[in-house]
């Protein structure tokens, strides 16, 4: 007779764990809060964590940087003038004879220095490399929330969370009358 007592009062101590867990009441409850009426709180089990994926814009500033053809207006040179001026000088002055040879001279530095002055006023073409600042967008799937599957008091519930619980959920119990 003691030895059929003492199996059922421990094969009762070992189920007694299974049905608090199953029914919710661990021995986590927490007293009703004061002021907001009859609010509990308690730990259910977590059956199932889903992800959510949702796909989320991502815009990312990048530089576009590329070549560009620059064309800048050349402005006399003081030197090309001189050398134009000297150089024409030179050759006027190998003209001429007397008199003529003194025109001929100024007559091909002026003339020289103009040539020499165009020369250095020649369009410079360059490439300078220009860039832009764009913006690159793009797509990324992410984890936006978690179907979450949980049991209180032997009954199942879902419910969507932007957290992963675990294995277990504290969850808020508010009891009111049903009109």
């Amino acid at each position: 007779m003691f030895k059929i007592l003492s199996v059922a009062i421990l094969a009762l101590l070992l189920a007694l764990p299974v049905w608090a867990q199953d029914s919710g009441y661990v021995g986590n409850n927490y007293p009703p809060l004061p002021d907001r009426g009859n609010v509990y709180y308690a730990w259910a089990n977590v059956l199932r964590v889903d992800p959510v994926y949702g796909l989320v814009e991502v815009r990312q500033p990048i530089q576009n940087c590329y070549p560009r053809r620059v064309v800048t207006e050349g402005r006399g040179n003081t030197a090309e003038t001189l050398l134009g001026a000297v150089i024409g000088g030179a050759l006027g002055h190998t003209m001429g004879h007397g008199n003529g040879r003194r025109a001929a001279t100024i007559g091909g530095a002026i003339v020289g220095g103009v040539i020499g002055n165009r020369a250095g006023s020649q369009p410079q073409v360059s490439s300078q490399t220009r860039c832009q600042e764009v913006l690159r967008e793009s797509q990324h799937r992410r984890i936006v929330g978690y179907d979450v599957e949980y049991r209180y008091h032997g009954d199942v519930y879902m419910s969507r969370l932007n957290y992963d619980p675990g294995d277990r959920l504290r969850i808020r119990i508010d009891i009111t009358p049903a009109d």
